[in-house]
């Protein structure tokens, strides 16, 4: 099955990672049948474009989950431990990482890719400047000391 296009902010990061903003019902099906085992949420369950309740959709369709939820103004070195902990759970299954808008995600992924893949810094930020450059806590977050002072500048709409 292609990638699918209805996605908010829809990446493929590599053969078993895939990022995007927040799915729908239907869309976690298609997950599944992209082959997705798990589904990591880095958004607010009290977001209004949250689903009622992602936790059980996600099991009905036999596919895990993990929550972490992340303070969009307010990102923590716990929530990346948190992330990077539920990635080495998950190992060689294949992950599907959302938020709202696939901004959290993307410099989560970005982080992860460098720090602890030993990516090169412009291969590893390369799909996160598909979505957005972060600024503020963003900037700090990811260790971008020039963009700390800058607004968050979104590539691709936040839908």
């Amino acid at each position: 099955m292609a990638d699918p296009i209805d996605f908010p902010n829809w990446l493929r990061i590599d053969a078993r990672l895939t990022t995007s903003g927040q799915p729908s019902e239907e869309q976690l099906a298609q997950l599944r049948s992209l082959g997705v085992e798990h589904v990591i949420n880095l958004a607010l369950h009290t977001h209004e474009q949250a689903l009622p309740d992602e936790a059980a959709s996600v099991a009905a369709l036999g596919m895990s989950y993990v929550h972490i939820p992340v303070e969009f103004g307010a990102p923590t070195e716990q929530d990346f431990d948190g992330f990077c902990a539920a990635v080495r759970v998950i190992g060689e299954g294949t992950v599907h990482v959302h938020c709202i808008v696939n901004a959290r995600v993307s410099a989560f992924v970005y982080r992860y890719r460098r720090d602890v893949l030993g990516m090169d810094e412009a291969q590893a930020r390369g799909a996160l400047e598909m979505i957005w450059q972060p600024g503020g806590v963003w900037a700090t977050f990811i260790g971008d000391d020039a963009g700390v002072d800058l607004p968050h500048s979104f590539v691709r709409p936040a839908q």
